[in-house]
């Protein structure tokens, strides 16, 4: 079984090769794009392909002397050669096995981030805040870029909504898991009792579409242009450069008024609305999937309490795999990985378990 879907993964890249070298592909732009991204998710896989089928066939040549007549001292080469490549081969195939557990496709764009407060008043503003500053600290010790899309404050250090791009390589595939209700325990600053309370805010990661992804047609959409409000200055108050667009066929409706230039605003508007509008594409197609997701721990369903953060006890729980770790403060200033890799390994494990 292994071994058919090794030659399946051979054969998809001859393929895609072959397509390549096709003078109408290679002129097409986003054709020739699209089908050499493709190629390139599984270059890496086809390598390990043939250097495990190397190893299969050095095995056999190497029996093959053993079983049959011939010079002593070649048959003590083969020996040798036989013992090494039995003690590689066990490795480069779980190697292997791993590379081949399904890779979701998405895993190479950049997000969009949407992080909202959720009930809790002006306490779930401040921890919408809070994890806002998380991501972006997390972002810049991997060197990704944030550009704020859209954000609106509560006035007292919080924010209601705060929409984001983040661009960098693995941006989704580090940061898919963090969808969902994420919860707070802490005595507010404004709590003179000292009891503790509970907020929460919503996060979701969406995959970043591009033109090639998804195509939006230009009569499909109202645009409305307004001045901005809130902090900016003269300048962004009183010119029209917010932008509001409306995308008629679903009702979606997007708006941005974080720079000066409308022209930049549209641009960013259309970039969220086309992040949305692929993310029901693809909500479509997992519904279509309704088995398979079902066997998925953490579905990133935003109504499902991913994790909470309780502040007395310097703890984090991540419900999904029931890991718990007593550095909340080092996790609220950006340090990650050792959640996201549980989560990552969690997953990995859970798909291993297909091939």
């Amino acid at each position: 079984m292994l071994l058919d879907k090794l030659k399946e993964i051979e054969n998809k890249y001859d393929e895609l090769t072959k397509i390549l070298s096709d003078p109408e592909i290679f002129s097409d732009y986003l054709k020739s794009q699209k089908y050499s991204k493709e190629q390139a998710e599984i270059e890496e896989v086809v390598r390990k392909i043939r250097e495990y089928k190397g190893i299969l066939s050095g095995i056999n040549e190497a029996e093959e002397i053993l079983s049959a007549d011939g010079d002593d001292g070649l048959k003590e080469l083969a020996i040798a050669e036989l013992e090494e490549l039995r003690e590689k081969s066990p490795r480069v195939e779980s190697e292997l096995k791993l590379m081949l557990v399904p890779r979701d496709p998405l895993d190479s764009k950049n997000i969009i981030l949407e992080i909202r407060a959720g009930t809790g008043g002006d306490e779930a503003g401040l921890f919408a805040a809070d994890l806002f500053r998380m991501y972006c600290k997390y972002a810049e010790g991997r060197r990704w870029k944030v550009e704020i899309m859209d954000v609106s404050s509560t006035g007292v250090g919080g924010v209601k909504e705060v929409i984001a791009s983040i661009q960098g390589k693995g941006a989704y595939s580090r940061l898919k898991y963090e969808s969902g209700t994420h919860r707070v325990q802490r005595v507010p600053a404004t709590e003179t009792s000292g009891r503790i309370h509970t907020s929460a805010a919503t996060v979701a990661v969406l995959p970043e579409a591009e033109e090639v992804d998804l195509k939006i047609e230009e009569k499909d959409l109202r645009i409305d242009t307004y001045c901005a409000s809130g902090p900016g200055g003269q300048g962004v108050n009183t010119t029209y450069s917010a932008v509001r667009i409306v995308h008629v066929p679903t009702g979606l409706t997007v708006q941005c008024q974080d720079s000066r230039s409308q022209i930049k605003n549209r641009e960013k508007a259309l970039k969220v609305l086309r992040s949305r509008l692929y993310e029901l594409e693809l909500e479509t197609q997992e519904r279509e999937r309704a088995m398979e997701r079902k066997s998925q721990v953490g579905s990133g369903d935003r109504s499902e309490r991913i994790r909470t953060y309780n502040f007395p006890q310097n703890r984090v729980t991540d419900h999904r795999i029931g890991l718990t770790l007593h550095k909340l403060t080092l996790i609220l200033d950006g340090e990650l990985d050792e959640l996201i890799d549980s989560l990552v390994t969690h997953y990995q494990a859970e798909k291993l378990k297909e091939v």
